[in-house]
């Protein structure tokens, strides 16, 4: 009987914390901000806008097949379009098409750079419903086409702002410099020349924004306020081959395992046993940003990990998506080959796996969990070029971080800033080598159609938004 009231003392005060830490994690209280109004040519932003999409700037991992006439055309476009931006700024010309701005401050000591790429993925246009470099704006106020979100919009966003501001006789109190590069798509060096750049002439920016989150809305259990997710790391990647050899021969007489049978047993154990769950800083500085604006279930959950860490675990592993991978690295089965004919064994077969690492994890690391995890020593395991480790995590309780954050609020008023884990790849990641400051935001607004449209069929934006990223540039760029 006394085991029984201690059981049922230890409950209550299990449910006593556990309610207690749910009704104290509520969000932090906050001056009010008051924003001024940005008023500019947003008509002119669009067009320009246009202009930029109409350039085939599309980049192959062959450059043989990229038309270098295009990159041109959009280079020798850019005087008339952002004119008092070539009054006043240098251009300076790098190597791979890397292309370098830079607006004199009245200080030089803590410059910042703002980010874009201007090449462009391919396209099938048979699967388009709009000419995909026409640039055509329907009556609904939507700009079609390839680049306009990724990342022309910011590409021209910045430049557009900058304009604007030498217009109007602005001056930054410290150096600004726009770096842009023409072959992203395809991990091009154009980024790794501008820090190279940087590294030769001395300089550390105190601040850095590319390409990464966005503002987006039911992004985050419970939370129906639009979010604007900025990045302050982003996963690494490695395309992993599976690898398994035989003595080949005809299919009438098999072995017990064929090359491709024994390769998906290990596709299998793979997937059976997912890289273990690890909160980082990203993601933990998310949880307590958007979690403690959630309903009271996902509050408790997320207020109280130290117990329900378990239970998250297992939704994440159940239902893959965006927030499994914020939690760890994944491992994603995307290609395969074996013999070319239907009735003969392969000598050889393979599968490729693209892992993007958590920030905790490594490239050597990763492989070697996996070769624990096939544990079968005739399955190769062999890493693809252009493996890289996750990116350094940049500080957010600092001026840098305030500066976009800010610029992220006043332009989407009612939106909840948070960092996050960027899980894709961007060229910011070369600036870890000269900055703790790196920042990845696509200055846009984003409906879950128009997210899932790039790299896609049929890439859209709404006109409004490209107006409010140049808005969004024009605030971070007073700032600085």
């Amino acid at each position: 009987m006394v085991i029984l009231y201690i059981l049922l003392a230890l409950i209550v005060l299990f449910l006593a914390v556990v309610l207690v830490r749910t009704a104290q994690f509520r969000p932090h209280e906050q001056a009010v901000q008051s924003y001024e109004a940005v008023e500019f040519d947003g008509d002119s932003a669009v067009r320009a806008l246009q202009e930029l999409v109409r350039c085939k700037t599309v980049s192959f991992y062959d450059h043989t097949l990229e038309d270098d006439s295009e990159f041109e055309k959009l280079i020798g476009l850019l005087p008339a379009l952002y004119p008092e931006v070539f009054r006043v700024c240098t251009l300076t010309r790098l190597p791979d098409r890397a292309l370098l701005f830079k607006w004199e401050g009245r200080v030089h000591s803590e410059p910042s750079v703002m980010m874009a790429h201007y090449d462009v993925v391919p396209v099938d246009a048979e699967n388009w419903t709009k000419p995909p470099f026409d640039a055509v704006i329907d009556q609904g106020g939507v700009l079609w086409g390839r680049g306009a979100l990724d990342t022309k919009i910011t590409f021209n966003g910045v430049l557009s702002a900058a304009n604007h501001l030498i217009a109007k006789g602005f001056v930054p109190k410290q150096d600004l410099y726009f770096a842009f590069s023409g072959g992203e798509e395809v991990n091009g060096p154009g980024a790794v020349r501008i820090v190279d750049w940087f590294k030769a002439n001395g300089i550390t920016p105190a601040l850095v924004v590319d390409e990464g989150g966005a503002v987006v809305e039911d992004i985050f259990p419970g939370v129906s306020e639009p979010c604007g997710l900025v990045g302050i790391a982003e996963k690494g990647m490695l395309n992993l081959q599976f690898k398994v050899a035989s003595s080949g021969g005809h299919a009438s007489a098999p072995k017990p395992h064929t090359p491709i049978g024994t390769l998906s047993q290990a596709c299998c154990r793979a997937e059976s046993h997912p890289f273990r769950m690890r909160l980082t800083k990203p993601v933990a500085e998310m949880f307590d940003t958007l979690g403690r604006r959630s309903t009271f279930l996902y509050r408790m959950i997320f207020a109280n990990l130290w117990c329900f860490g378990g239970v998250l675990d297992s939704i994440c592993k159940k239902s893959g998506g965006e927030l499994n991978a914020l939690m760890r690295t994944t491992v994603a089965f995307t290609q395969a080959s074996g013999s070319q004919a239907p009735n003969v064994i392969p000598p050889t077969a393979s599968l490729v796996a693209n892992l993007r690492l958590n920030p905790e994890d490594t490239v050597d690391g990763a492989v070697a969990y996996l070769k624990s995890v096939v544990n079968d020593d005739s399955v190769q395991l062999t890493v693809g070029e252009g493996a890289m480790n996750p990116s350094p995590i940049s500080e957010t309780a600092c001026p840098a971080w305030d500066k976009v954050a800010a610029a992220v609020a006043g332009t989407w008023r009612g939106c909840i800033v948070s960092p996050y884990l960027m899980v894709q790849c961007s060229d910011s990641r070369h600036y870890a080598e000269i900055s703790n400051h790196v920042y990845r935001f696509s200055a846009a607004d984003m409906t879950d159609d128009e997210r899932h449209s790039i790299h896609g069929n049929d890439e859209h934006i709404r006109v409004e938004t490209v107006k409010r990223a140049v808005e969004f540039y024009i605030r971070l760029m007073s700032q600085c």
